[in-house]
């Protein structure tokens, strides 16, 4: 079964160097996925080292249990939103963790996967859950949400520039009969397009599925919560990896690492800090790791890839912060 994971996950030696293991320590691998990342931690680890593996998709939880089978005894799996860290690492009896990967987005088995309909390049029933159990589809977004709703999402989760006349033709579209698969759907939103767009070197439904796709899995809000209870479960000394893989992705990843990392807010006219607020981490790199042509080359996927890393800071060892003039 092993010859069966030739991919690559997306920026790896990247990663395992930016999480500087230590071999007896604690790991979390927030996106299992295909098990690229996971197996790579785990080999670095001695009989008292651990890796917890997170992923919403049982189907990546089973593959994942199966390839790292010879680690078995040293790995806890979970079935769970990373936007649930907190509460995921309590029910693993983990209080802190000495390093934390969290590789964003819809994994490649999932697009890969015509049934899941994540894809606007293969006909398939309207899904796109991240987790089969979840209740929100696909299709609940597309045939029930309002036309404002679904202009709203097609605007600020896709960055499409003709969401309203998009909204407007899956509206039409849906009165007359259930938008059902996504061959309809891309249709549906090429018949909305005008023809320079459809001209475009770019698919002329991607960002409207992406944009369905990050609201079916509240995917920003995920990001977010996770971020926040983060930074928090890290041991003094953990590293913090998050690869993104869209700029509406990185900007809440870049800017929840810096508030992070900030420390005082006090307005500058203060001559000394009274809100009391220390930088919790410090930012690894100032500016996002990507990856290499050659990763590019081999994997046009790792193309729009950008890796963030942070380092827990140790509070005995922060700066008061004091404000002079």
């Amino acid at each position: 079964m092993r010859g069966a994971y030739t991919h690559r996950p997306v920026l790896l030696d990247e990663c395992i160097q930016g999480l500087a293991i230590r071999p007896d320590g604690t790991y979390v691998d927030g996106t299992l996925g295909r098990g690229g990342h996971s197996e790579e931690i785990v080999k670095r680890l001695t009989a008292g080292g651990r890796l917890i593996c997170i992923d919403r998709d049982r189907q990546a939880l089973e593959e994942g249990a199966a390839r790292l089978a010879p680690w078995a005894g040293q790995i806890t799996f979970l079935h769970g939103n990373f936007g649930d860290l907190g509460a995921l690492l309590d029910q693993a009896g983990v209080p802190q963790a000495d390093g934390m990967l969290f590789d964003l987005g819809v994994s490649s088995p999932q697009l890969d996967d015509p049934e899941r309909g994540f894809s606007y390049q293969t006909d398939a029933p309207l899904d796109m859950r991240m987790d089969r159990e979840d209740a929100l589809t696909a299709w609940t977004v597309v045939n029930q949400w309002p036309r404002e709703e679904l202009r709203r999402i097609l605007t600020q989760f896709g960055e499409e520039r003709y969401a309203g006349a998009i909204a407007s033709a899956i509206v039409r579209a849906r009165e007359r009969a259930p938008i059902a698969t996504t061959g309809q759907l891309v249709e549906v939103i090429r018949g909305a397009m005008p023809a320079a767009a459809l001209r475009e070197k770019q698919h002329p439904a991607k960002r409207s599925f992406q944009a369905i796709r990050i609201a079916v899995n509240d995917e920003l809000g995920s990001v977010s919560r996770m971020l926040q209870q983060a930074v928090p479960r890290l041991a003094p000394g953990g590293r913090l990896a998050v690869i993104s893989f869209h700029s509406l992705e990185d900007r809440i990843v870049k800017s929840e690492l810096a508030a992070a990392a900030k420390g005082c807010v006090c307005p500058p006219s203060f001559p000394v800090c009274v809100c009391g607020q220390r930088p919790q981490v410090r930012l690894v790199s100032r500016k996002p790791i990507l990856p290499r042509q050659e990763e590019i080359d081999e994997n046009p996927r790792a193309r729009s890839a950008k890796l963030r890393l942070a380092e827990k800071l140790d509070p005995s060892e922060e700066t008061n912060q004091m404000k002079v003039k």
